[in-house]
């Protein structure tokens, strides 16, 4: 199969546009486009449930709780239903909490166990899970539990690496030690994400799609590599579908690239280059309607047209200027288009 005809006519996007709030970090707004009719939907609604399923976070899955008995032993709590000594929160409230602590493991570690000791009143923090520079927590204030004056309490938890949502059932099968309960891990770095489908023009056509993302995270990735690390997962998974090879056409697709916008920039109406009222009125006694129209005309046919001064001149210049086209196109214009039928 030519790969080349597959893609032949499909208007594909040219890059991204990355919005970031410097006050919220965790947040990350995209702009994509142009796509085809219904390409939008169909890349956004595939992103948004890759991101939120596959992208790989931390999260704590087991504990094991250890209170001072009166002989001065420390005793592991054997369940979540049984109460923590000396500790005003219920077992269940201290387990929520320390599901919603938002945290990651520098350098790349996929696993790591952490102990924490504590003693008399205090009111123990997700900041206290800080133990080492491996430790990053990003809901610092998240209270966990509240010691009483004769409290002392151990606690290890076991911090890992993992994708999606885990319940502490399946967290069982990992679990050696008695004394350590598993729970439910939400590893999901994701905390919401958003899409919308717009119209957008492209030459003469307002009927392509514009997609645009947001996407919030719980800190311990960046928005833009969530976003990267999910198209990742989504090439690796559809590789396996092409049965072709693939052929070496990026001087030629780069070209036909260069000629798609050109034939786009060419379609475009004249009014949207913002011309003054007697420019536009000028050029509509003499039927130029879009730009390439305009830049198939010489200057010295353009500068005789009726009430059509040198201003007038000088300011379409200055316009065409920019986009970098000037009078006298025609070859320009007809190769163009000529190539496209």
């Amino acid at each position: 199969m030519n790969s080349r005809a597959l893609v032949k006519g499909f208007k594909k996007p040219k890059g991204i546009s990355y919005e970031k709030e410097e006050e919220t970090p965790n947040y990350g707004r995209f702009i994509i486009y142009p796509f085809e009719r219904g390409f939008g939907h169909t890349i956004g609604n595939t992103f948004r449930r890759v991101l939120l399923s596959s992208i790989p976070g931390y999260a704590i899955s087991a504990i094991v709780i250890k209170t001072k008995s009166e002989g001065g032993e420390f005793k592991a709590l054997s369940s979540v239903f049984e109460p923590i000594p000396e500790v005003l929160e219920e077992t269940h409230e201290v387990i929520s909490n320390l599901k919603n602590v938002k945290l990651k493991l520098i350098d790349e570690l996929e696993s790591k166990t952490i102990k924490i000791e504590k003693k008399g009143n205090y009111s123990l923090k997700a900041a206290d899970l800080e133990v080492d520079d491996t430790i990053e927590v990003f809901n610092k204030d998240l209270h966990l539990l509240t010691l009483s004056e004769n409290g002392d309490i151990e606690i290890e938890l076991q911090i890992d690496l993992g994708r999606g949502y885990i319940d502490a059932e399946r967290q069982e099968e990992y679990v050696e030690n008695i004394e350590t309960i598993p729970i439910d891990a939400m590893f999901s770095p994701i905390e919401k994400v958003k899409y919308e489908v717009t119209n957008t023009r492209v030459g003469q056509r307002n009927d392509y799609d514009k997609l645009t993302f947001e996407v919030w995270t719980n800190g311990s990735i960046k928005p833009e590599d969530a976003m990267a690390g999910a198209a990742k997962i989504l090439k690796d998974h559809l590789q396996i579908f092409i049965n072709f090879e693939e052929e070496d056409e990026v001087e030629e697709m780069e070209q036909n690239k260069e000629d798609d916008e050109l034939k786009a920039l060419l379609e475009t109406p004249v009014d949207e280059l913002e011309l003054s009222v007697r420019a536009s009125n000028c050029l509509r006694t003499v039927n130029i309607r879009t730009i390439g129209d305009l830049v198939s005309k010489s200057e010295e046919y353009i500068s005789k047209i009726r009430h059509f001064g040198k201003k007038s001149l000088l300011e379409i210049k200055e316009k065409l200027a920019k986009h970098k086209l000037s009078f006298g196109m025609e070859d320009v214009v007809a190769k163009v288009f000529n190539k496209k039928k």
